[in-house]
């Protein structure tokens, strides 16, 4: 393991655009995750419409959503590095493009095979190319370092109002022209995200420069990062923690509408309950990017993810009315996905902006593969059992593990590894 001794860090260069240009570019990388993560966390409200029109069974669906959230990890680091070198503006291009051709193309699919590649090789990863990790790791390197929690925020709050949003249009669609036009017609809703690529322009080669000209220490290359990075026990206890966050958030998502249903609730509840999450979520990561240098961020991840468990618990033994899912649903949307502030925070503070897109989007796959078995097992369980109580025993237990994962993270600059060519 790497030492996690601190040092002193030279002072971050000054932010490359004045402050109005930094708001237009946290409104830009807020309004394209917003259109990209609205368009992914409401396709759990097409399952069913799906499961009746292919007939292959909700195990066999659930197989491709699992995909899709294993698939959005695997093209973060990847996206993010070629971010780091070539451009933001690049990737998150190609990646509102695949989004809507994906999300268009779906209800053409009529095979296990056919799913997969529309929801879970075109739409989830062009939603990761223009997903979390390009985005913030581009707020963070034009912000000063005393305002990178609140731009995640913001920027997190922006996925969260594209989810409040879209669910209520995915289903006004539904009710008007029919679930597959209505799929169809939010691929192309996703395009109103491409003008974000002529603001989120730039890559993290120059900025990187500037901090090796102050310090007098040549940059890491992605492989040195990547290495100091997996020798960090700090970072691998935050990635695990982070693998709890995937499953649970895969799980609701994708669902959550077949859990109202269950419980007997009309269709309708499960598209609020999805919107009441989007809405409270953004409460959730605006709050959450405030108190990003007001306490430790180890301590409000596991915080967030103890509230999960207990939330969850509560639930399974709760009456299963239509106010009480809402109520649920509003307190998971708190905790959703405000666990990604103090996530990008601490991954910023030990490495440093210079390959921040690359190694948050390492973290980020952790996270998808959580969500891989979060989706998968969740339809793979009510198929054998009919119920999804399994599914909630195995989130309480996981919830609880991430809480106390967190708690031996080092919050510091880590002492920088001398590159090879050095």
């Amino acid at each position: 393991m790497a030492n996690e001794q601190t040092f002193s860090a030279p002072a971050s260069p000054k932010p490359a655009v004045p402050p109005i240009a930094i708001w237009l570019v946290l409104l830009a990388a807020a309004g394209a995750f917003a259109l990209t993560m609205g368009t992914r966390q409401t396709m759990g409200l097409f399952l069913s419409s799906l499961n009746t029109s292919t007939g292959l069974g909700v195990g066999s669906i659930s197989l491709a959503f699992a995909f899709g959230q294993l698939w959005w990890g695997l093209t973060q680091p990847f996206a993010g590095a070629v971010a780091d070198r070539i451009g933001t503006g690049r990737v998150i291009f190609l990646g509102v493009v695949l989004v809507a051709l994906g999300t268009f193309i779906t209800p053409l699919m009529t095979t296990t095979a056919g799913l997969i590649f529309a929801i879970g090789v075109l739409a989830a990863g062009g939603a990761g190319m223009a997903g979390p990790s390009v985005l913030m790791a581009a707020s963070t390197r034009l912000v000063p370092a005393n305002k990178r929690g609140l731009a995640t925020g913001i920027v997190n709050a922006g996925g969260s109002f594209g989810q409040f949003a879209m669910a209520p249009i995915a289903i006004g669609l539904t009710a008007a022209v029919g679930w597959a036009s209505a799929m169809q017609w939010l691929g192309v809703l996703v395009l109103l995200a491409l003008p974000a690529v002529f603001v989120l322009k730039g890559n993290s080669k120059a900025l990187a420069a500037q901090a090796a000209a102050a310090s007098g220490v040549k940059a890491l290359t992605a492989r040195e990062a990547i290495a100091q990075a997996l020798g960090t026990r700090s970072y691998l206890y935050l990635s695990a923690g982070f693998l709890v966050c995937g499953f649970h958030v895969a799980f609701l998502a994708t669902h959550l509408p077949g859990v109202v249903a269950a419980c007997g609730l009309p269709p309708e509840v499960g598209g609020w309950s999805l919107a009441m999450i989007g809405l409270f979520n953004i409460i959730g990561s605006l709050a959450m990017g405030w108190a990003v240098g007001r306490w430790r961020m180890k301590s409000l991840l596991s915080l967030l993810y103890a509230t999960r468990g207990l939330a969850v618990l509560i639930f399974l033994f709760a009456p299963k009315t239509t106010a009480v899912m809402l109520v649920f649903a509003a307190v998971m949307g708190v905790t959703f996905l405000s666990t990604v502030p103090p996530t990008a925070g601490l991954v910023a503070k030990m490495f440093g902006t210079a390959n921040m897109a690359m190694l948050f989007g390492v973290v980020m796959l952790s996270h998808q593969i959580g969500g891989f078995f979060g989706a998968y097992l969740g339809g793979s369980v009510f198929q054998a059992t009919g119920s999804y109580d399994w599914v909630w025993y195995i989130d309480i237990a996981l919830a609880l593990g991430a809480a106390l994962v967190n708690l031996p993270i080092r919050e510091a600059p880590l002492k920088r590894l001398v590159p090879a060519a050095a």
